[in-house]
């Protein structure tokens, strides 16, 4: 056991069935990820110190059979996802676990949340935050130590990737902000933030080894690596993160569970992380060598540290393994339990959350009344309104409406099913369902979800609803209220239209799914029903629910498609959100966090495959650098269907007065200690910046003014600020400029760099409408 254990899965065997030609050995890829040993030591400083000194005191009771059996999983007759070990000697529970960023998952008397996604366009930080407050309470109610969430990886390199709709944004620094509220605000209801996944974990195509062929590899540069892809997640650890959860993929050839270089270089060392680094599902493929690259907690349980972690005791013993370093391990998850006050009146873990629903349990109420609104104004706020010919939008009192398309209903089933049976995952693929389709049974996803209005994705991440406003009902109850005759066919893709219809509404979706990556980003029956009805409809709007891109240059220039909206995944309040945004109770103001293409072809990268030499160690090159999304298509000319960044309302704005200004150290490197999220000093204001925006139009709504920085010749987003302005109103936007925003990667000393010259930077409503620029200039 013990040499098997210490050793990579793959390492040194020579697989049998290989074909001429092809790499048999890890051993060829040794080098690709430099080593970074021995794992640092929880540094308990700043507001981690009193956490830590507790800590300390009671692990230093502990034996060392108990510090190895905390940081095992077991499992548990609970719905939580996992649990850590415990130490009934000490009075110390055991950590319960749970699933995931959206919400509280597969258990009852929840709320659903908009998914990530429409966090994300709603560019909306103090919503954010109030979303994950809440959610922390859910998920404190029910006894769940540790939330699993946010996501920041994927962060969107492949616009097909099957869990890009768990996280916030395709750029960097708008993921790094939602990102850093939500952890704060889940971590102020006093649960643990899990930031996941780390990292580079950017397609579900071969995220786990499979016979002889093993995980995908992400291989990055290391300047790639800090601009893009580390960015978010030092957003998170800054703002407090006690967990983040290393993912399936390889990096550089070296399992991402098992990189010193990502554990213990990038993230204990350079970002100063505080909690500990617990594993994804299964995603541990060594023992000893995960231990000693960072890991510090492996869910649902360890092959490779045993039972109990009576490996990790052994190799202890024997000399293989530093006793410090288990003490490390133990350290980091107590004290992130005292961080969350968790020592203190803290639930039964997992309670009123059984792990089997259909048997009678104790009901466990998780809701805050408060949580409506903000469960409402999420829901309103991640709408982006793309098209609107003519103010097609919003209705006034229409006297006859047709409504069209699979996605207007609820879908037919909401409910608990036992233990192992297809559909589980959430209470079940509500919206996706098809009997007992399942695309982690089939190994397929559909590029629709078929069963009904899509409210949130599929898998790990999904969350579970109270009840589904669909737009339907929603629309028959302003019906009912405005006298309007309804006429709805959810069926045919080729459905009668009645003449006299004042509008057209067509709903359809966009699927996506833990487990498998897009087949696509449209789909032709769906697309079939718009070109259906607008054939028939001179007034035709389309809603999308989508789970990331959706392409729509099939129809989008048809003179009957009128109105376009994006409407992601809202949660349960879908259609209530979506009826008080078509009829003008609420303007919209979503802006989109990601690219619409023209075409497929335009997007940076597919998800790569098993092939040629590399077909048993499957390679994904980041070759494209930090130019995906928008820096892509700026980098190559490309002109998209609908900018990153835009969105319509039913208004107009102006912007006008830009002025920058130096205010703090402009030194070349950066100073100070290294504290949570790296040096102290990236984290300084060195420049500010305003700009006035007016309402010119006739309706009072929300602008989100976006701020945008040319940093090593690369546009990039650098600050953006969302503000309701009333009608004739005008508001003075500031933003503030830290120094890691106009820093660039030096490699060569790897150091974040600020250097002298000029800064270009321009203000606007999108990546591409920037009507005001000025310059900023940087002194050393």
């Amino acid at each position: 056991m013990y040499c098997l254990w210490q050793t990579f899965i793959f390492s040194a065997v020579i697989l049998s069935g290989v074909k001429a030609g092809e790499i048999t050995e890890d051993s060829y890829f040794y080098g690709e990820s430099p080593p970074v040993y021995p794992s640092p030591q929880m540094p308990g400083t700043g507001t981690w110190a009193a956490a830590n000194a507790k800590a300390i005191a009671l692990v230093s009771q502990m034996t060392l059979e108990e510090r190895s059996n905390i940081t095992v999983g077991y499992s548990t007759d609970t719905g939580c996802g996992g649990f850590t070990g415990s130490a009934p000697r000490l009075n110390w529970p055991g950590l319960c676990l749970s699933d995931a960023g959206n919400g509280v998952r597969n258990t009852d008397l929840v709320n659903g949340w908009p998914s990530g996604v429409h966090v994300g366009a709603s560019w909306n930080r103090n919503l954010t935050h109030q979303r994950a407050l809440q959610m922390g309470g859910e998920f404190k109610k029910k006894g769940v130590n540790i939330a699993l969430g946010p996501v920041v990886g994927p962060l969107g390199r492949v616009a097909e990737g099957g869990r890009n709709w768990e996280g916030f944004s395709n750029d960097p620094y708008l993921c790094g902000q939602l990102a850093g509220e939500t952890v704060a605000g889940i971590e102020d209801a006093g649960v643990i933030a899990t930031v996941k996944h780390f990292i580079a974990n950017e397609q579900e195509t071969n995220r786990l080894p499979d016979g002889n062929v093993t995980s995908i590899s992400s291989n990055i540069d290391d300047k790639t690596m800090h601009e893009l892809y580390l960015w978010p997640f030092a957003d998170a650890v800054h703002a407090g993160a006690a967990a983040v959860m290393c993912s399936y993929n390889r990096l550089n050839n070296s399992y991402s569970c098992q990189n010193s270089k990502a554990l213990n270089g990038l993230l204990k060392t350079e970002l100063g992380f505080e909690g500990f680094v617990v594993s994804d599902w299964g995603a541990q493929q060594t023992g000893l060598s995960s231990a000693e690259a960072g890991l510090d907690v492996v869910m649902p349980s360890s092959v490779f540290w045993g039972v109990s972690g009576g490996n990790l005791t052994a190799a202890v013993n024997n000399g293989s393994l530093p006793e410090s370093r288990v003490t490390d391990m133990a350290t980091r998850l107590v004290a992130s339990w005292y961080q969350m006050g968790q020592d203190q009146g803290f639930p039964a873990g997992g309670i009123g959350m059984p792990a089997d629903l259909t048997v009678p349990h104790e009901a466990v109420d998780a809701r805050d009344p408060a949580s409506k609104t903000i469960l409402l104004n999420g829901a309103l706020e991640g709408h982006v309104l793309v098209k609107n010919t003519n103010k097609t939008l919003p209705f006034n009192k229409p006297k006859v409406l047709s409504i069209f398309g699979y996605d207007a209903q609820a879908p037919p089933d909401l409910n608990p099913t036992p233990p192992g049976v297809l559909g589980g995952f959430a209470l079940g693929y509500e919206s996706q369902l098809l009997e007992t389709w399942s695309p982690f049974a089939s190994g397929i996803v559909t590029q629709t979800a078929p069963n009904g209005t899509f409210f949130t994705g599929g898998g790990s991440g999904a969350c579970t609803p109270a009840y589904i406003s669909a737009p339907f009902d929603a629309l028959q109850e302003q019906a009912y209220q405005d006298d309007t005759t309804l006429f709805w066919d959810f069926i045919s893709g080729d459905p009668l239209v009645n003449p006299i219809s004042d509008a057209c509404l067509v709903f359809i979706n966009a699927f996506a799914s833990e487990g498998e990556d897009r087949g696509g980003l449209h789909d032709d029956f769906s697309d079939g029903i718009v070109l259906n009805v607008a054939k028939n409809c001179s007034n035709t709007i389309v809603v999308l629910h989508n789970a990331g891109v959706r392409l729509v240059d099939q129809w989008i220039e048809h003179p009957n498609v009128t109105a376009v909206i994006f409407a992601h995944l809202p949660g349960q309040d879908s259609g209530r959100a979506l009826v008080q945004l078509l009829y003008g109770v609420q303007s919209p103001s979503g802006k989109l966090p990601y690219t619409v293409a023209k075409n497929e072809s335009d997007y940076n990268a597919d998800p790569d495959l098993p092939e040629g030499e590399f077909s048993l160690f499957p390679q994904s090159n980041f070759s494209e650098g930090v130019f995906i999304d928008y820096r892509y298509f700026d980098k190559k000319n490309l002109t998209p269907r609908y900018e990153f960044g835009f969105g319509l309302t039913y208004t107009t704005f102006q912007y006008s007065n830009l002025t920058v200004e130096v205010v703090g150290n402009t030194s070349y490197y950066p100073a100070g200690p290294v504290i949570s999220g790296g040096l102290a000093g990236l984290w300084d204001v060195v420049a500010k910046a305003s700009v006035i925006v007016e309402n010119t139009g006739s309706v009072e709504a929300a602008e989100v003014a976006q701020l945008y920085v040319y940093v090593d010749s690369v546009k990039q987003l650098r600050g953006f600020s969302k503000v309701n302005i009333p009608v004739g109103g005008r508001v003075t936007v500031e933003f503030d400029l830290l120094r890691r925003d106009l820093s660039q990667w030096d490699v060569e000393n790897q150091s974040w760099v600020l250097p002298a010259g000029s800064y270009e930077v321009l203000v606007g409503s999108s990546s591409r409408d920037l009507p005001i620029q000025a310059e900023l200039v940087i002194e050393n």
